[in-house]
């Protein structure tokens, strides 16, 4: 059987651009795979990480033109977007190149012998070792910070382990621009080539987390594709981690105090989280608790009024776009829902941005629970409270989130029970700010509770690296045997407790 083409579309007119490469087979994904393997060792030297690291972020930024203008064509997400998408994966590439030489993330942790404590405890030395092999499955939305250069590229690369990317469909060619760019860097660093390697198709990416020698998977997608292949990753022989973000609401909460002291400011405020990128962000908040009363009205207002002047907008590619068209319309037939402003197609390849309104009660009936459901695209889903006992049996109903978002006065009595009810709901918490923008920081968690991730951990920040990491202690061990990270008098100079 012929290899399928993999194609790079315009998603402006939707006309192929050109042949970028093949689907894999099963036989290419286990030369990948294997290819990646034979290289980790080399990985062990974190100087060279260290060197890779800052080389990727340096070619990217040398080649910044070339991959801005590949990205725009395969996504429609506009240059400005793309430039300081860019501009934040060197940045996240230069900042994992530091977790690495600090060493912080080893975790080094020694326990001297003492034959007087009960029981006896010998000499420990614990610290932390990369798993191996790491599949990543790149994002459609981010295809720079959140693909082949993006974040789980750059811990796994970080915590020692070799990468085999299965690109996304939606931006194949910049996929493999990127690849290429981090294999140069590795042979700058003096590393193999094979430390990333690519692999494109469905199937491919089946096969890939389903490798014997994969020892680790990282995702961003949506809930079905993530789930099967979580799902895939436990059924193996010898199950793997799979550390997949797949989807969420990402709830905002708006006070009657806030409402009645900024209704404008926040209407505002939202109106521009939700339509950022076309409403493609993980953080979109995708349904909003205002009040009823005149603070609430005077909210809804301007939401709809901010909204209203978006233009319409391309979306990544055909598939999303109709998913969201057919999505709104589904959600707006249902009893009770309102449509302050209608959501739905803008044109033969856009969107129209909306809002819909329903009545808090009304997210209880089981034919309503599809509001409580991301809808990838420009829409949110106001819901109307009267009471905090209603607000608060409605945040009972809601699944895990990466962030939620709660908005109060200056002096707000609801405060502290309701910033209580929404830390069991999301990774992220945030006050009178909006979640769309994820700040590569050291406390940073870009993660939640089921669905939101599979897994604690985050995939944005410092600890990002621990995903790809497992411990090992040596008991009794002499000293000539130990790694130097673990050996009397520290001579690595590494952070140790």
């Amino acid at each position: 059987m012929a290899a399928e083409p993999v194609w790079s579309v315009d998603p402006r007119t939707g006309k192929p651009r050109e042949q970028v490469a093949v689907e894999a087979t099963a036989e290419e994904v286990d030369r990948a795979v294997r290819a990646a393997h034979a290289a980790r060792e080399a990985l062990a030297d974190r100087a060279a990480r260290a060197a890779l690291l800052r080389a990727a972020a340096d070619l990217l930024d040398a080649s910044g033109e070339h991959v801005v203008e590949a990205a725009d064509a395969e996504t429609a997400l506009g240059p400005v977007r793309l430039t300081g998408e860019l501009a934040r994966t060197s940045a996240q590439l230069r900042a994992f190149a530091g977790v690495v030489e600090d060493g912080s993330f080893l975790d080094v942790r020694i326990d001297l012998p003492d034959p007087e404590a009960v029981p006896p405890r010998p000499d420990l030395r614990r610290w932390k070792i990369p798993l191996g092999v790491v599949a990543v499955y790149a994002a459609s939305n981010f295809p720079l910070a959140f693909s082949v250069p993006g974040g789980d590229t750059a811990s796994a690369l970080a915590a020692g382990c070799p990468v085999v990317v299965k690109a996304h469909p939606g931006h194949p060619a910049t996929s493999e621009l990127c690849a290429s760019l981090l294999r140069r860097a590795a042979a700058k660093a003096g590393l193999p080539e094979d430390v990333v390697v690519l692999v494109h198709g469905f199937d491919a990416g089946v096969e890939l987390v389903r490798h014997p020698l994969v020892a680790a998977a990282g995702f961003t997608g949506s809930l079905r594709g993530g789930r099967a292949l979580f799902d895939a990753a436990v059924a193996r022989p010898v199950p793997i981690p799979f550390h997949g973000e797949l989807g969420s609401l990402n709830p905002v909460v708006v006070t009657e105090a806030a409402a009645a002291e900024r209704a404008e400011e926040i209407g505002a405020g939202l109106a521009g989280s939700l339509t950022l990128g076309a409403g493609q962000f993980c953080t979109k908040p995708g349904l909003v608790l205002a009040p009823r009363g005149e603070g609430g009205d005077r909210f809804l207002a301007a939401l709809t009024a901010a909204v209203s002047e978006t233009e319409p907008a391309v979306m990544l590619d055909r598939r999303m776009r109709d998913a969201f068209v057919a999505g709104v319309a589904e959600r707006a037939a249902l009893a009770g829902v309102e449509t302050p402003l209608t959501p739905g197609a803008g044109g033969a390849h856009t969107v129209s941005a909306g809002v819909l309104a329903v009545d808090a009660a009304a997210l209880h009936g089981d034919g309503h629970r599809l509001l409580l459901e991301e809808c990838f695209g420009p829409v949110t889903v106001v819901a109307r409270y009267s009471t905090r006992e209603e607000l608060t049996a409605v945040l009972g109903l809601l699944p895990g989130n990466l962030t939620a978002t709660l908005h109060l006065a200056e002096e707000d009595a609801a405060a502290a029970p309701l910033l209580a009810a929404l830390t069991p709901l999301a990774g992220r918490v945030l006050v009178n700010g909006w979640p769309t923008g994820v700040a590569v920081a050291p406390a940073q968690h870009h993660g939640g509770p089921y669905p939101a991730t599979t897994s604690p951990s985050t995939s944005v920040g410092a600890t990002a690296v621990e995903r790809w990491l497992r411990p090992v202690t040596y008991q009794s061990t002499p000293g000539h045997l130990l790694p130097p990270e673990l050996r009397d008098g520290n001579p690595l100079g590494l952070p140790r407790r």
